[in-house]
C-alpha cells in the first residue's frame, strides 16, 4: 500500500517525539498548541488589525432549504490575514497537527485512517454530521 502524506507526517512525528513521549505531556502540549491557534487569531484582530470580527446573531430566511443555509451563515471575519499573521497561524496550526499526530501514534491510531473515516462520515451524513 502506498504511503500518503498523512502516513509520512505521522512517521516523522513518531521519529521526532522524544522529549514529550508521555501521553500526559502530549495531551497538555496538544491543548496548549490549540490555545495558541486561538491566540494567533486573537492577535491578528487585537494587535495587528488585519482581521476584524463583526459578530451578531446569524440571520437566515424562514422558509429556506437546509442546503441553502450555508449561503446565509457568516464567518464574522472581515479582512484578510497579513503575511506575518498568516505565517504565525500556519505555524501554530502545524504544531497542533504535530501533537494530534502524536496522540494518534501513542494510541496506535492511524491519522490517515481517521481522516478517511471522517471524510466518509461527513459525506454520508452531510450537514447532520456535527449535530
Amino acid at each position: 500500500m502506498e504511503q500518503t502524506e498523512y502516513d509520512v507526517f505521522q512517521e516523522i512525528v513518531t521519529k521526532h517525539l522524544v522529549r514529550h513521549r508521555s501521553i500526559l505531556d502530549v495531551l497538555s502540549k496538544f491543548q496548549e498548541s490549540s490555545a495558541r491557534v486561538n491566540r494567533a487569531v486573537s492577535k491578528a484582530v487585537t494587535e495587528c488589525g488585519c482581521l476584524q470580527i463583526n459578530a451578531s446573531r446569524q440571520q437566515a430566511p424562514n422558509n429556506i432549504d437546509f442546503r441553502e443555509l450555508k449561503d446565509h451563515m457568516a464567518s464574522h471575519l472581515e479582512g484578510e490575514l497579513c503575511e506575518n499573521c498568516r505565517e504565525v497561524l500556519e505555524a501554530e496550526v502545524g504544531r497542533t497537527l504535530f501533537y494530534l499526530a502524536a496522540v494518534c501514534d501513542l494510541n496506535n491510531l492511524s491519522l490517515q485512517d481517521i481522516m478517511t473515516k471522517e471524510c466518509q462520515k461527513i459525506s454520508a451524513l452531510g450537514p447532520f454530521n456535527l449535530t
